[in-house]
Formats: C-alpha cells, structure tokens, sequence
C-alpha cells in the first residue's frame, strides 16, 4: 500500500464477544488471539431479497465446526484457510477495532483471524479491483498498522489463482475422514511410500480395491498433505502423486 496513515495506537480497542449477547473491550496491547479465536462472530447473517452477497456456512476439517461466511470470495479464502496445513484455528468477525486515525474515530470489523496461537493472522478478504480504491487502501494500512503493532500479522486476501481454488475446492469435497472407506485409508497411509512417485490412475491400478473405493482416499491424502502434487495444474488421473518431505 503506497499510503501513509498515522495511527494513535494509544487508542486501538479491541472488543470482541466471547459469549453470545456479550461484548468484551480491552486495549489493543491487552488483547489475545485465544480469546479471539474462541470468539462469537461479530455480525449476524443479513437475508434479503436480490442481496449480492453469498454467505453461509462451511464445514471446517480444521476446527471439526462450521465457519460463516459471507461472500463467495470469503468462502474460497476460507477454503484456502482450511487446506492450509499451519492453520490450526479460524474465527469469523472475530473482532471490533476501534483507533484514533487521522485524528478521527475509526471503526472496522476483521473478516477472519487464523493460524494458530503462536502466529495468528488477521485477514480483510478484499476484491483485487478494490485495492485500487483510495478508501480502501487508506483502511487497509491503519488496520495493517493497529494489528502489527499487537505483534499479528495482518493479510489482505484477494481472488486466488483460479486453478489452484478448483483442485482445493475437488479436495474440499474429500476433506471428511469418515465418510471413506476405512480400510482402504489405512492400507494406503500405511504404505504411501510405495505409491510416491506415481500418478493417481497408477496408484488405483495397483490396488485390489474397487478404484470407486481408493480415489476418494487418495484425494482424501492430497487435502490432508499425506500426498502433494503439482496444484497449478488441473488435477487428473495423471497426476503425480509425492510424498512431502
């Protein structure tokens, strides 16, 4: 952001609701990121007939819960949140900060917080084309500044690459362990070694078991980072199939 914005970070308020109908303030420095992960949702959903928002609820395999959100763009960079493997914890709207900007009241709802106690990550989810905006990009660096100076890092979340969000979106739909045919997972992550290497069409024809049985496992594998493979190219019965390192 090529914007230069003082901030009274004196000022900075955090207020959060750790319960639902409660509300919660303490100064910026107080704040912590396990009272905000564990944090109600700040806004309620907003239904209304030829509304241009797309919210909803999307199951989390990293939280075992479900998560809101209320765009498209914020559910792809929620999926994103969730394949992510150093993402432990994700909360929605987790906070209210308020900061003294220019010398006026400032106000400003986060969209998500996510990584883990250690290292969270505050995240505005922002459409590429609006970054140009003067507005916008005005918030996004007092925001970025407030939430740097509590030690967090601060991210600004746009569209991500077209490609990539198809193949995490097809993996999404395998994230649940359950719904898989048990013995087949265990037999394969028991030994995934002897698989690496090979492309996913490889790996079904060496397997006993019925391919409708061991495909869901494999992309099952490929969400849970038991297997990698090329995600800038369409994933297909070619694919390779590695094991990280």
């Amino acid at each position: 952001m090529s914007v230069t914005v003082r901030v009274d970070l004196n000022s900075a308020v955090v207020t959060y609701r750790p319960a639902a109908g409660e509300e919660r303030s303490v100064t910026a420095q107080e704040a912590t990121p396990n009272g905000l992960f564990g944090s109600y949702p700040w806004r309620t959903f907003r239904s209304h007939d030829g509304q241009k928002h797309y919210s909803g609820t999307y199951w989390s395999s990293t939280l075992g819960d479900h998560v809101i959100y209320e765009s498209r763009l914020e559910l792809a960079n929620l999926i994103a949140a969730d394949f992510d493997p150093h993402v432990e914890r994700i909360a929605a709207q987790p906070f209210l900060l308020t900061a003294e900007v220019e010398s006026k009241p400032r106000r400003h709802i986060l969209d998500y917080i996510w990584g883990t106690d250690r290292d969270p990550v505050v995240v505005d989810v922002v459409r590429r084309e609006r970054l140009s905006r003067s507005n916008i990009q005005f918030l996004c660096e007092w925001t970025r500044i407030a939430a740097e100076s509590m030690g967090w890092r601060y991210l600004v979340a746009c569209e991500p690459d077209p490609v990539w969000l198809a193949n995490i979106r097809y993996l999404a739909g395998y994230r649940r362990e359950w719904l898989l045919n048990q013995e087949v997972l265990h037999d394969i992550r028991a030994s995934r070694l002897r698989f690496a290497g090979m492309s996913v069409a490889e790996t079904e024809s060496l397997c006993s078991t019925p391919k409708h049985f061991v495909r869901p496992v494999l992309m099952h594998m490929l969400w849970c980072h038991d297997y990698i493979c090329d995600l800038a190219q369409p994933l297909r019965p070619a694919t390779v199939l590695e094991v990280p390192p």
